[in-house]
């Protein structure tokens, strides 16, 4: 390509000069086309020289590329035949290790064919020999069976007898050690809580007698009381259905009655009519249905007043109003309306120290004694007639449950029942809660000790916690630990038929075996 350009260069350089020279003047055309023609075959001749040239050396590049192309061409060939070689190396490798292989599983399937013609060998020696010592045991079970004239059935049973015998020593033991370990942390753990309850509980002491007593200015009173021909106290005592004694003591009428809000209503009456001097037929029913009101108004906002004071809501209007009522009905002296919230509060505190309903346990602590309101009037347990209204009125099965089980009328199956008979312990046997006569409360102590003295085997007993639980000795020799249960069963059922006492008693048999040695 560059010696064609260089041609046509030379033409065209030519081409001009002849161009040219046509233009000059005639005389020089010759001279000057020689030189034209000479300078245009040596230009030719220089470039027909330089394209030999370019020429040469690019045929020499093209041999100089051929020989690096060829030499590359070689030097891959070189590595692939290489890599065709480490190739054939590992396939051969391979080759050989699978061969040994083979030849390894063939060995150990040989192996194993001959331990199992060894194992098949010794199974047959073992059936043999089995059946052989089979053969001894039954010649010797045989002779065994003449010499204890017992047959292997007798005396496989006497065995299994022996070791059911031994395996309900043994888990007697068990029990008994993990029932100690249980009561002793349960007790542990509920003296605890009953403690802090005591400590975080102040309850008024507070005693009422049951019979109301209303005092006279003068004894002068008793006779317009009473009435032209009696008119007046058959009026009152008509109107209020209460007793009216008025000839036992001087300056004083005693009312008496079993309903303890007729009493109210009565005592009220009877000093409405006295502070104001008239007293007939028609002014008594007048008082009596006023002060009928005054109670009812109180008894309403008594019951309000307490499950305000707990926090309990919800409570139908008929159940608040027997609450109200437990305000004029005594317990062994105890007022029940404190009774019933003392007892609430307790439960309280002990079920936010056991981590369960709190105010369901308040609940079921006011509402325990809700029977007490009107015993009176219904036959039946007040733990039974209450757990009624409480069901009647919608209270939740829990609630009724608690309070039928709190005296052990039905059995307790839950945390809240046993919590309401703890609380309800807590509150009667607590100093001053209810009183009781120094003669009384003696012979009460006596008579427990002398229904316990009077079972055989029995060395001493002694009455404790306020005559609340009798600890009855028993001699080891004439009492074994089964009898020591029937004894406790028996105590417990003559105490219930001979005597009369407040909450529950507790008996506890106590038998104990002492070695005793001196060392000289």
């Amino acid at each position: 390509m560059e010696i064609i350009g260089i041609v046509v260069a030379l033409l065209v350089v030519a081409a001009g000069a002849f161009f040219a020279g046509n233009r000059l003047n005639r005389k020089d055309s010759g001279s000057i086309v020689r030189q034209a023609e000479e300078l245009a075959a040596k230009m030719i001749e220089d470039g027909r020289r330089e394209a030999d040239t370019i020429t040469k050396e690019a045929e020499l590049k093209a041999k100089d590329a051929a020989l690096e192309a060829k030499a590359g061409h070689e030097r891959e060939m070189t590595e692939k035949k290489k890599d065709l070689l480490s190739l054939e190396k590992r396939l051969q490798q391979k080759e050989e290790n699978l061969d040994k292989k083979v030849a390894l599983f063939e060995q150990k399937e040989l192996d194993i064919l001959k331990k199992e013609q060894t194992v098949s060998t010794r199974e047959q020696a073992l059936a043999l020999r089995e059946e052989e010592l089979k053969k001894a045991a039954d010649v010797q079970m045989a002779k065994l069976e003449t010499i204890s004239g017992m047959s292997a059935a007798e005396a496989k049973k006497e065995l299994m007898h022996a070791m059911e015998d031994e395996a309900k020593h043994d888990a007697a033991k068990i029990i008994r050690q993990i029932e100690e370990e249980a009561r002793e942390t349960a007790d542990k753990k509920a003296k605890e809580i009953m403690a802090l309850a005591i400590q975080r509980y102040a309850g008024e002491y507070v005693a009422e007698r049951t019979v109301s007593v209303v005092p006279l200015p003068s004894d002068e009173m008793k006779g317009r009381i009473i009435g032209r021909e009696g008119r007046n106290i058959r009026a009152l005592e008509a109107a209020t259905g209460i007793d009216l004694i008025i000839d036992d003591t001087p300056e004083a009428v005693i009312l008496s009655g079993f309903n303890p809000v007729r009493r109210e209503v009565a005592r009220l009456s009877l000093e409405k009519l006295i502070s104001d001097g008239r007293i007939h037929p028609g002014r008594i029913e007048e008082v009596v249905a006023k002060a009928t009101e005054e109670v009812e108004l109180s008894i309403k906002e008594a019951g309000e007043q307490a499950a305000f004071d707990l926090g309990v809501h919800g409570i139908h209007p008929e159940v608040l109003k027997l609450i109200g009522r437990l305000k004029y009905r005594t317990s062994y002296t105890q007022n029940v309306y404190q009774h019933s919230l003392e007892v609430a509060f307790l439960c309280g505190i002990m079920a936010a120290e056991l981590g369960i309903n709190v105010k369901q346990a308040k609940r079921a602590g006011l509402l325990h004694d809700l029977g007490k309101a009107v015993d009176h009037e219904v036959e039946g347990s007040h733990a039974v007639i209450g757990a009624e209204l409480a069901r009647k009125y919608g209270e939740s099965p829990k609630i009724v449950h608690a309070i039928m089980a709190h005296h052990e009328d039905e059995k307790p199956t839950t945390v809240l029942a046993i919590l309401v008979q703890a609380a309800d312990a807590l509150s009667g046997a607590r100093p001053g809660a209810r009183r009781e006569m120094m003669e009384t409360y003696v012979k009460r102590l006596e008579d427990l000790e002398r229904i316990a003295t009077s079972f055989n085997g029995v060395t001493n007993s002694f009455a404790i916690q306020a005559g609340r639980e009798i600890r009855v000795m028993v001699s080891s020799d004439q009492v074994t630990d089964e009898t020591a249960v029937i004894m406790a069963r028996d105590i417990a059922k003559k105490i219930e038929a001979e005597m009369t006492y407040p909450g529950q008693i507790k008996v506890n048999v106590i038998r104990e075996t002492r070695a005793v040695e001196f060392a000289r």
